[in-house]
């Protein structure tokens, strides 16, 4: 009896986990949602980004100046839009456009994500926004430069 409760109890916590996991379709619509963010500014097509943003995004980087002091600065979905409107990153050489986007978790409407480029890596919080997959938050920092011979 006792061997019969353990499979019921595991069984039943095997369909709750199955309750809120990821769906095929969603882990390819956050995928398409973070790329329509990336290659939308490397082909500079606001149409692409916007698609991806939630209006209310907030995008942000931890700056550090000479004595320590740390600021927080912000671009909102507009700032970003206009940014790829201006050319965004259309002047990046296709060979040097890093485009990998790696889904890290989905719980029901909402997900976590990072995305490699050039020369930053985002990390993205999404959620399913009236049924379309929306970047809501990016945390983001600039990669080292590399020094040139």
């Amino acid at each position: 009896m006792k061997v019969v409760a353990q499979a019921f109890f595991l069984t039943a916590i095997m369909v709750a986990f199955s309750l809120h996991a990821q769906t095929a379709a969603d882990s390819a619509a956050i995928k398409k949602t973070a790329l329509d963010y990336v290659e939308g500014w490397y082909e500079g097509n606001p149409e692409r980004m916007e698609r991806a943003l939630h209006p209310e995004l907030a995008k942000r980087i931890v700056r550090t100046d000479q004595t320590g002091r740390s600021r927080l600065e912000q671009m909102s979905a507009m700032s970003l839009v206009q940014g790829v409107k201006r050319g965004g990153g259309k002047d990046t050489p296709l060979e040097q456009q890093q485009k990998d986007v790696f889904i890290f978790d989905i719980y029901q409407n909402t997900a976590s994500a990072k995305a490699i480029m050039s020369g930053w890596i985002d990390y993205m919080h999404l959620a399913k926004w009236n049924g379309e997959w929306k970047i809501v938050n990016v945390l983001w920092e600039l990669k080292p430069q590399k020094k040139s011979q």
